[in-house]
């Protein structure tokens, strides 16, 4: 049975509860399998060798992750091309397809995690209450290790950009 973690975030002020590990900064990145918007699988793998920025959101339909999705896209567009930037869901692949083109998302690529929660539970960010993921960014270096991580405490308060943005400027 997966670890569950009591006391780190809250939705709309209710205590909510985390599955899976508690990831350090410095820790090995977790792998993950998620699929990007033509069904296509994607891993921790796809990415080697780059500096890799995880935008987790619950759901890329509701305001605050639209303006985070939408800050991160704007921001990616002056990383190198040696930072990749993920944003990652539980939303099917056709609402992230649809929200992005509606949305002009060029830079950031979306993919979901409905299939098997992998990223959800490896990165312990699954919302046991709600079946979403909660709102958090990692960067992970090019060798695969943690360097950055946020959960945000309040599932309806946006991340600091500028801190994941530092990291993955200064690793790039």
């Amino acid at each position: 049975m997966a670890q569950e973690r009591s006391g780190v975030i809250t939705f709309k002020g209710n205590p909510m509860t985390l599955i899976g590990p508690d990831i350090a900064v410095g820790a090995g990145a977790p792998d993950f399998q998620v699929v990007d918007n033509a069904m296509q699988p994607v891993t921790l793998a796809s990415n080697k060798g780059k500096v890799l920025l995880l935008a987790v959101v619950p759901s890329i339909d509701t305001p605050v992750c639209d303006t985070m999705t939408r800050k991160f896209n704007e921001e990616a567009g002056k990383l190198p091309d040696s930072v990749a930037v993920l944003t990652v869901s539980l939303d099917l692949p056709f609402a992230q397809k649809r929200w992005c083109g509606n949305a002009g998302i060029d830079k950031v690529k979306t993919v979901s995690d409905y299939q098997e929660r992998s990223f959800g539970l490896n990165y312990g960010v699954l919302i046991k209450e709600l079946k979403l993921l909660a709102r958090a960014v990692f960067v992970i270096d090019r060798n695969g290790k943690v360097a950055y991580r946020q959960i945000v405490p309040e599932v309806t308060s946006e991340p600091d950009y500028a801190a994941a943005l530092a990291v993955a400027k200064k690793l790039a």
